[in-house]
């Protein structure tokens, strides 16, 4: 008989849950690698098991499909999804590239566990559910130093927390599972594989017959248990460690660190861990090259990490050269490294957002206040960062006249110098309500040209949610001519429809919702996501418009469920940058207001009918003359109404 003792408990869900756990747990000693695989291959049975519990399995769906269908559906949120892409991801490359790590397999051996906790707390409906620490494997043949220590401090932890006959019935426990061969485990766990299948097939059918508010109970349940998951701060740090390397950072938290030598060099992009400062040791300090750019607190998944940023403001001003690193300037008042990040290891999300995201600021201007971040900033784009003189770019937009080949009209004029001043002034929602017909485009294309030349933002993402409305922007971009007779694509690099991979010279990107969508939520397996760097502004037209039914809503091959699946995706590719945003609209809608605020400047259509810019429409009012000798009643509301006399005679023909 199998026996796992992490993942024994599962037992009553599913049997095959426990023997690849157990299996896991086997291999673990002599071969990471198949152990890594195993964990994928839980991970995979474990998410069915999910779906099939709320109606949704599909034995045919790749695992990063399925997942990403429970997470549209609320149930895989934040750190759970994480864990879940961690096994889903390191999995995957032990099969490829047969990777051969014990530290990531004591990791993801944990993270599996903590995802049957949830699991199991969520159908057994015990949110108290505790089945105390984790249990650490057996001693591999070969341990580093870092690993004999994790280790020991794994079994501390579970000393201090068993009895003594609980302690000898887990040692009995692994000495039965290891005299079990590893190939008696997998051909009992693949001659189960049929039951599973079968199993999850009559939970799928069970779930058909639920009511909708016993799947939304579950999902409930299920976001509840997710927040209640508390990784420690080893196992948070190498999550991490994960994100840093995806924005293009050389990181391992610990071996890259202070104490064992390592140093900023030349042509390289290091965040370096435990670094000494006046102040404490920083978590991490970023370098590029030699140059000091940031310092960062790391917190458990539990902390709120926006008080968090005060501790790095202190490592800033505490920051002290170490040997041959180069501060890139300043100090900036009392601060000696411009920026700084805090963060626990979890996903942004705007309902738990002081616990949520990266955290950041740039302290270089004393009226910088902190912000999340969805992803970490990629190492050039501090240099873009510490190049942008925001102070000098409003001085100049001030100086600069409105002599362009395009003409503008006074109200465009306007609504341009409005948006610089509020720009000035710090803001980064801005919304311009300008009636159809008035414009918006030449506008903006006004307007963004005075930002790029002006050096305020470095590239500009222009967001449309139609393709022609993408082609059409595009070719007023191509076709308008700014200044010295050149067009604006003359002048500034400009991306259209389709280009995903920009260039560091291009200025701005034209595309879709849908398309950013599918980047961002969807990328493909061998696709990078986009940082949030990738853009300093975002200007997205017509952004009243929404889910509308149409056709061309899936002109990028993605189709939403309803107006509110349109609305929380075209938020979340808003969010991902840190950018300014601003819409342009005719007509706001709640969700307008919601994203970008009140307008900061109105031209409506009745001024520019007013004006002569728009014709007015409206039809004339004709009126049919009625005779009421006595009362008069009709006659004295329609005078009353037009401004006449309640006796006048009403002609057929038109107005009064």
């Amino acid at each position: 008989m199998l026996v796992s003792p992490n993942f024994g408990f599962l037992e009553i869900h599913d049997p095959q849950l426990v023997r690849l756990g157990a299996l896991a747990e086997r291999y673990f000693s002599d071969d990471p690698n198949t152990c890594l695989i195993k964990l994928r291959q839980f991970g995979e049975l474990l998410a069915q098991l999910i779906a099939a519990n709320v109606g949704m399995y599909d034995h045919e769906a790749r695992q990063i499909d399925l997942m990403r269908r429970l997470r549209d559906k609320g149930i895989l949120k934040g750190k759970i999804y994480d864990l879940f892409d961690q096994l889903r991801l390191v999995g995957n490359d032990a099969t490829h590239a047969l990777a051969d790590d014990h530290r990531i397999a004591l990791s993801n051996l944990k993270y599996a566990r903590q995802l049957g906790i949830w699991f199991h707390r969520v159908n057994t409906k015990n949110p108290d559910f505790n089945p105390g620490p984790f249990i650490p494997p057996q001693d591999p043949a070969r341990e580093t130093q870092a690993l004999k220590q994790e280790l020991a401090q794994l079994r501390t932890e579970l000393q201090a927390s068993r009895t003594a006959a609980e302690l000898a019935q887990i040692t009995a426990e692994q000495e039965a599972q290891r005299r079990i061969s590893a190939q008696e485990l997998a051909k009992e766990a693949e001659a189960q594989k049929q039951t599973a299948l079968d199993h999850l097939a009559a939970i799928q059918a069970i779930a058909q017959t639920q009511s909708v508010q016993t799947i939304q109970e579950t999902i409930q349940r299920s976001q509840q248990a997710g927040d209640n998951i508390d990784l420690d701060e080893r196992e948070t740090r190498r999550l991490i460690d994960a994100q840093l390397r995806a924005a293009g950072w050389e990181v391992d938290s610990e071996q890259l660190t202070y104490s064992n030598g390592i140093r900023p060099q030349k042509g390289k992009n290091l965040a370096i861990a435990e670094w000494p400062t006046n102040d404490g040791r920083a978590d991490y300090v970023f370098f590029v090259g030699l140059q000091v750019m940031a310092v960062v607190e790391a917190k458990r998944q539990s902390t709120d990490v926006y008080a968090a940023i005060d501790q790095a403001k202190r490592y800033s001003r505490g920051y002290k050269i170490q040997g041959n690193e180069i501060l890139p300037g300043g100090p900036w008042g009392e601060y000696q490294v411009p920026f700084v990040f805090a963060t626990n290891g979890r996903e942004f999300l705007r309902q738990l957002q002081t616990k949520s995201g990266i955290w950041f600021c740039d302290v270089r201007r004393p009226e910088n206040i902190r912000r999340p971040l969805t992803t970490w900033y990629k190492p050039e784009a501090f240099i873009d960062a510490l190049n942008q003189d925001v102070d000098k770019a409003h001085e100049l937009l001030a100086e600069e006249d409105f002599n362009y080949n395009l003409q503008l009209r006074d109200y465009q004029i306007k609504a341009i110098q409005t948006v610089e001043a509020r720009l000035a002034q710090g803001a980064r929602e801005l919304l311009l309500a300008m009636a159809t017909g008035t414009g918006k485009t030449k506008t903006c294309l006004i307007l963004v040209y005075r930002l790029l030349k002006t050096k305020r933002f470095r590239r500009v993402l222009f967001l449309v949610d139609r393709t022609a409305l993408g082609e059409q922007t595009g070719n007023v971009f191509k076709e308008t001519r700014v200044e010295n007779l050149q067009t604006f694509a003359d002048i500034f690099d400009i991306k259209e429809l389709g280009e995903a991979i920009l260039d560091r010279d291009t200025k701005v990107h034209i595309d879709t919702v849908q398309a950013f969508v599918k980047r961002i939520l969807y990328p493909g397996d061998n696709t990078s996501i986009p940082t949030a760097d990738q853009y300093d502004c975002i200007v997205v037209d017509e952004c009243h418009r929404g889910y509308l039914l149409d056709r061309e809503l899936s002109d990028s091959e993605l189709t939403f469920r309803d107006f509110n699946d349109y609305i929380s995706k075209y938020r979340r590719v808003l969010d991902h940058f840190d950018a300014v945003k601003i819409g342009l609209t005719a007509t706001p809608a709640l969700h307008t207001t919601q994203i970008f605020g009140e307008p900061v400047y109105t031209y409506s259509y009745k001024e520019a009918v007013i004006d002569g810019h728009l014709i007015d429409c409206e039809p004339p009012i004709r009126i049919r003359a009625v005779s009421f000798p006595k009362t008069g009643k009709i006659a004295r509301v329609v005078g009353k109404k037009y401004g006449c006399r309640a006796d006048r005679t009403i002609k057929a023909s038109g107005r009064f």
